[in-house]
């Protein structure tokens, strides 16, 4: 069985050169619909290359990068949840300003 390397992605699942996981990067492609160009064109730190790479890496490990995007988004909703409100919507609200 031949191992597959990702060029432009560490072990760790770090674009190199960046902070930028290929998570990340995969879920801006999903929510917004962007293409490679696209992607590379909102990174311009990130090369066309790295996110071809990246996108490849995703192709072959779609079911696991799917589950840490789910677990973030659930994670950021637990902590919209239990926030406590925002005083500037509060004050909205007590002007009258605010619409839910």
């Amino acid at each position: 069985m031949t191992t597959l390397t990702y060029p432009h992605i560490s072990e760790e699942g770090i674009l190199e050169g960046t902070t930028m996981r290929v998570t990340d990067l995969v879920a801006q492609k999903l929510a917004w619909g962007w293409s490679a160009e696209e992607l590379h064109f909102q990174h311009p730190h990130i090369t066309l290359g790295a996110v071809y790479s990246a996108l490849a890496y995703y192709a072959d490990h779609e079911e696991e990068i799917n589950t840490q995007i789910a677990t973030a988004m659930e994670i950021a909703q637990e902590l919209r949840r239990n926030a406590p409100p925002s005083r500037f919507v509060e004050r909205l609200k007590r002007e009258g300003r605010w619409k839910e």
